[in-house]
């Protein structure tokens, strides 16, 4: 019996050591979203047994540069999340696998996803991404500041702004905004050069999108990047977009923005946590961020209306690739196909991190949000205003530098905004041509 037990023990396991998963490797930029992806892998690893994930995150520095160098030196993973402002030049030097067959084979229904998040990965009769999760833009306040300046969650719900004089959006900063003394900005008695607490912080530049930036402020005030989604023509000359970088340019001469030094330093983000600025701009990404990180009561209120009579924001959804020199195609993509179900989204949407693609599913992130004391309607409000998407075309790594650089110019003061951004724009149009 003892020797039966062992032979059929041995054959077992040499049965099991025959069997290799296949590996597919996956990546990721956002640290907040590991733990969903991770319990996703398991659930697809214990319907598939035949296949190991194994994912690798990096910051969304680190992480562009791995996948670019993967796709020279072979090394890029099977699968990888993309971005809307990337996936076109990626499309264009043909690293991406074409999922139009794949998606046709298998009957996926690209209508279970919110409106407008599909068609967006998709070019010429191919798709390159399946939709997992969708982004609008809000504000977050410190309602300590908001509260002891007297400014109610009503009024932070309710802003307008304009180029101008900056509408009640600039008086409520103003409030929020106080010096060493405690003097708030509406004060005659503030001194702008000893500000303890700012009552804004402008994120930066933020290159050809200006997501968190400023595309919501421009776009508000009748801005647009292009007539439509490829088109190469841009119109960051517009007169319009020039007097709302003006606008935002001017905060801090006012005392109730930081430099633009001093934020590219440290970040908004830090600064908010750390009680140095009173509100802040940020997309729906990070709500777990800064409920874990905010030791305050926090708020996320609409963005403000603009001269247009509207609110606007980005409406930015990412997707899964699978990278053309895969060797596990086809596991790759039955991970991808995962990744674009109900059933990943649910698990996702359970840990409220970010909104998922597929309709419904935003409502049961919130949910969870709000059971874990976050209010995130705020991006809900937004999803049902005026959104446009991310300028999406060709050449944009270089779109991207050449806005960088003139909006750091700008912010630092080096040249005026007119005069830069009509320099970049004829050169980007250019590119185009």
């Amino acid at each position: 019996m003892k020797l039966n037990y062992l032979i059929t023990t041995t054959l077992a396991l040499t049965s099991c050591q025959l069997v290799q998963a296949a590996e597919v490797k996956y990546m990721l930029w956002d640290s907040n979203q590991l733990p969903a992806y991770q319990q996703c892998a398991t659930d697809f690893q214990a319907k598939n047994p035949d296949i190991s994930i194994k994912i690798t995150q990096a910051g969304w520095n680190d992480y562009w540069t791995a996948i670019s160098t993967g796709f020279v030196s072979g090394t890029a993973p099977d699968v990888f999340t993309n971005h809307l402002a990337k996936y076109p030049e990626f499309a264009k030097s043909e690293q991406l696998v074409d999922l139009a067959p794949l998606i046709t084979r298998d009957k996926v229904a690209n209508d279970q996803y919110e409106a407008g998040l599909y068609e967006v990965w998709g070019r010429d009769g191919k798709q390159y991404g399946l939709p997992k999760d969708w982004d609008t833009i809000a504000f977050i306040v410190n309602m300590d500041i908001a509260k002891q300046a007297g400014v109610s969650l009503e009024e932070l719900q309710n802003m307008e702004w304009n180029p101008k004089d900056g509408g009640s959006f600039e008086q409520v900063i103003r409030k929020l905004t106080l010096d060493e003394a405690g003097n708030n900005a509406s004060s005659d008695k503030f001194d702008k050069s000893e500000v303890k607490v700012y009552g804004f912080q402008t994120p930066g530049g933020g290159g050809m999108m200006g997501q968190t930036e400023w595309s919501y402020f421009a776009v508000s005030n009748g801005f647009k990047f292009h007539d439509k989604v490829w088109d190469n023509k841009y119109y960051y000359d517009d007169p319009k977009l020039v007097e709302t970088i003006s606008y935002l340019a001017s905060l801090p001469d006012k005392g109730i923005s930081a430099p633009y030094e001093q934020t590219k330093s440290l970040g908004p983000d830090a600064m908010f946590v750390g009680g140095k600025a009173a509100m802040i701009p940020q997309g729906s990404w990070m709500i777990s961020y800064f409920k874990d990180n905010a030791k305050f009561p926090t708020a996320w209120v609409p963005l403000p209306k603009g001269p247009s009579g509207q609110r606007a924001t980005m409406f930015n959804g990412l997707a899964d690739s699978i990278w053309v020199g895969s060797k596990v195609q086809e596991e790759a993509w039955k991970w991808v196909k995962y990744l674009g179900s109900a059933d990943c989204q649910a698990v996702v949407a359970t840990k409220g991190v970010v909104f998922p693609a597929i309709k419904g599913m935003a409502e049961k992130a919130m949910e969870t949000q709000k059971a874990a004391g976050v209010d995130s309607s705020a991006f809900i409000v937004m999803s049902k205003e005026k959104t446009f998407l991310a300028p999406i075309a060709d050449n944009g790594s270089q779109v991207d530098d050449l806005m960088k650089i003139s909006l750091e110019s700008i912010f630092i003061g080096k040249v005026d905004p007119a005069t830069a951004l009509k320099e970049a724009n004829t050169k980007i149009n250019a590119l185009g041509q």
